[in-house]
């Protein structure tokens, strides 16, 4: 008689009208599938369930931000109610088979990543969740990336009024803010920065990396953008708020190596901060900083940013 874990039906969802059964299991993210889907940024293609009978035993998908291609995968999902050897083995083989069908050969596995909650190590059901995942994840030859923090500015937390240290203007271009970038990218404490430069990439392509496949896409006025300079016109650093497909964010921060260390990152956060919030309707800004990098949780905590959930990016090397 068959080993019962492997006793599943594995396929992809045949269309939008089967996303009620892709929800028999729950993520944080459930309520953003509908309108990923009428989008497109996520296809029908991309959701896999593991079922036994017509019970949803396991789940993942791909995103991304134009459907072209599987840009990260971000749902994963187990029936935390069954033995954990029965879920491991049938996570395992809806992970395989589907990987298999959705990423095309050759091309690199999209980055795996995973919304937890802040305190997840402390609640020992919710940690073995999520280190089950981590397993699985491992045994296709996946690797901790790095944990973050998932912060969140929400609407009557007061801003402070500049302070005057700093003037701001627009960014000119992309060489304006390229060239400051660049710099920022020696020594930087973001983890997958460090993983570009680990690759061989020079800080400069680097950044160049880093504006063309995330910051370009953003539609949000570039008017927005700023860069903090002294009062004789030597710059300090830049902000980048923006909104992506569900939030206003801080898309990217950062400070020049020879002005680290006074401060200045509270001027810029909570210039960016003040831009968004004056938008119409904006009710929370989020935001994501390494737990690694702690100068920056600082600074995001001191102007009132709540941790509100934690994130692991898993990749694979090959």
């Amino acid at each position: 008689m068959p080993d019962a874990p492997f006793d599943l039906t594995i396929r992809p969802l045949t269309g939008p009208e089967e996303l009620k059964l892709f929800l028999g299991l729950p993520y944080v993210l459930d309520h953003e599938l509908a309108d990923d889907l009428a989008t497109g940024r996520r296809r029908p293609e991309w959701m896999w369930v593991a079922l036994r009978g017509d019970q949803v035993v396991a789940r993942i998908a791909w995103w991304s931000r134009d459907g072209a291609a599987p840009l990260l995968l971000d749902f994963f999902d187990l029936d935390d109610t069954l033995p954990l050897a029965e879920r491991e083995k049938a996570g395992l083989r809806l992970v395989e088979t589907a990987t298999a069908a959705v990423v095309p050969a050759g091309a690199p596995r999209p980055e795996y990543g995973r919304f937890v909650p802040p305190d997840w190590r402390e609640d020992p059901a919710v940690r073995e969740a999520v280190e089950a995942r981590i397993r699985i994840m491992e045994r296709t030859g996946a690797r901790m990336l790095v944990e973050r923090l998932r912060l969140e500015w929400r609407a009557g937390t007061p801003v402070p009024a500049a302070s005057g240290r700093l003037r701001f203007r627009a960014v000119e271009g992309r060489e304006d803010l390229l060239a400051l970038m660049a710099p920022v990218m020696e020594g930087t404490l973001d983890a997958h920065g460090q993983t570009d430069l680990a690759s061989g990439l020079t800080p400069r392509l680097a950044a160049e990396k880093h504006y063309d496949e995330e910051l370009a896409g953003y539609a949000t006025p570039r008017e927005w953008w700023r860069i903090a300079e002294l009062p004789d016109g030597e710059p300090v650093g830049f902000v980048i708020p923006a909104r992506n497909s569900y939030n206003p964010i801080i898309a990217y921060i950062g400070v020049l190596p020879a002005h680290r260390g006074h401060g200045y990152i509270d001027d810029i956060l909570a210039e960016g901060t003040r831009i968004l919030a004056a938008q119409d309707g904006v009710e929370r800004i989020r935001a994501a900083t390494d737990l690694g990098n702690v100068p920056m949780a600082k600074a995001f905590a001191r102007l009132g940013y709540v941790n509100f959930e934690r994130a692991f990016d898993m990749v694979w090397d090959d």
